[in-house]
């Protein structure tokens, strides 16, 4: 029987070729679409654990203390204290200054600076930005020596320089918040985690202090290393106030684990869909081409019914040819998905990620949407009488 459907199928190379291209496209299609979602959702999650999932930031707790105790404060050296814990890439402080009515203004003398801005006024530690992944338009960021000797210097956020109508630092520029000047040394492009910092005029904690009486930091801003996250949470407070950790307040980015798998379940699902579709597409077209492929042998369905052979071995035969259709097809769509998922991951510079259940079983997947698209012809050839096929011929 085999033989017979091999040489069946054979015999009609170029049908053999339209009809295996439509489970190739399904199975492809399938295959392609699956791995290119579980790529993606990787790359995706991937960003999402270095953006968000390494950010740990550490404040007072209001609604911790005992009713008539001094507030909590955070102490000045908390970056330093943090940064003693593994898994520790960078941290700093960040503070909302009170200005009251102190506007920001600049001296570039352009239209509308005279009235001022009331733009946000924050102060930081040094290692502020490189807590928040903080990149540079131009100029440069305070040090440790701005800070400790209380230097009136600025970092502006991109979107606040643009409403001062500053663009470089080469020249110095100044502004002033009330009746005080500040050197602009830089301003900031961007930052992953405060976004505020883009609007806010940003100073040394040194001179904050001077300034505007800042007794302590409003945050610490932490960035961890990949996975560190949830350990560092847990450490952060007692390393910063042995005595009484649970006064301050710890946001920790939840655990990747849930997030990714709904990320690659939502991709999948959508992608499964699409395949499904293809497969469908496929497996119409198989059934198609032998149900007119018995319509063009019912002279042979006769003759092998007159010498003997019984309705179940012309079903079968007809069924075997459906399997070993759609079986080539599945093995040629699995190696053109295989293909499509590494040349995109490889065009994108994105690791490939590919279940290997998938590889394996689409070939198996192929053979049997064959079985099903060839049921209904294989049945129809059985149902041919011989003695109205030979009158037929």
């Amino acid at each position: 029987m085999l033989d017979e459907a091999l040489a069946g199928v054979a015999a009609r190379p170029t049908r053999l070729i339209l009809t295996t291209l439509g489970t190739v496209l399904g199975i492809a299609a399938l295959v392609g679409t699956v791995g290119l979602g579980q790529t993606a959702a990787g790359q995706i999650t991937q960003r999402f654990d270095l953006a968000a999932a390494t950010r740990v930031v550490v404040q007072p707790d209001d609604k911790g203390g005992q009713e008539g105790e001094a507030a909590t404060q955070l102490p000045w050296d908390a970056p330093e204290r943090v940064a003693r814990l593994n898994g520790v890439d960078a941290a700093g402080t960040v503070s909302q200054l009170e200005v009251v009515d102190d506007l920001v203004r600049s001296v570039a003398g352009l239209d509308g600076q005279r009235e001022g801005h009331a733009l946000q006024v924050m102060a930081g530690s040094p290692g502020l930005f490189d807590a928040v992944r903080g990149i540079l338009k131009t100029g440069r960021f305070f040090d440790a020596g701005h800070d400790n000797r209380g230097d009136r210097v600025v970092v502006l956020g991109k979107n606040a320089a643009e409403r001062l109508g500053i663009n470089r630092v080469d020249s110095q520029p100044a502004i002033f918040l009330g009746d005080q000047a500040y050197t602009v040394i830089g301003i900031l492009d961007s930052v992953s985690g405060r976004a505020e910092l883009l609007d806010a005029v940003i100073m040394p904690n040194g001179a904050a202090k001077l300034a505007y009486d800042l007794e302590a930091p409003d945050a610490v801003e932490i960035r961890t290393a990949v996975g560190a996250a949830q350990l560092i949470a847990g450490q952060a407070p007692v390393a910063i106030d042995p005595n009484n950790p649970s006064a301050l307040k710890v946001d920790a980015p939840p655990k990747q684990g849930g997030v990714r798998k709904g990320v690659e379940s939502d991709l999948n699902a959508l992608f499964l869909l699409l395949g499904a579709v293809a497969l469908l597409v496929g497996g119409l077209g198989i059934a198609n081409v032998t149900l007119l492929s018995v319509l063009e042998r019912v002279s042979e369905i006769g003759l092998r019914r007159a010498l003997g052979a019984a309705r179940r071995h012309v079903a079968a035969q007809f069924l075997v040819e459906s399997v070993i259709v759609g079986f080539l097809g599945g093995l040629l769509g699995t190696a053109v998905g295989v293909l499509l998922t590494v040349g995109v991951s490889w065009f994108r510079d994105w690791t490939p990620i590919l279940d290997s259940r998938l590889s394996l079983g689409a070939p198996l997947l192929g053979a049997v949407i064959g079985l099903i698209a060839g049921t209904y012809p294989a049945w129809k050839a059985s149902a041919i009488q011989p003695i109205t096929a030979l009158r037929g011929t």
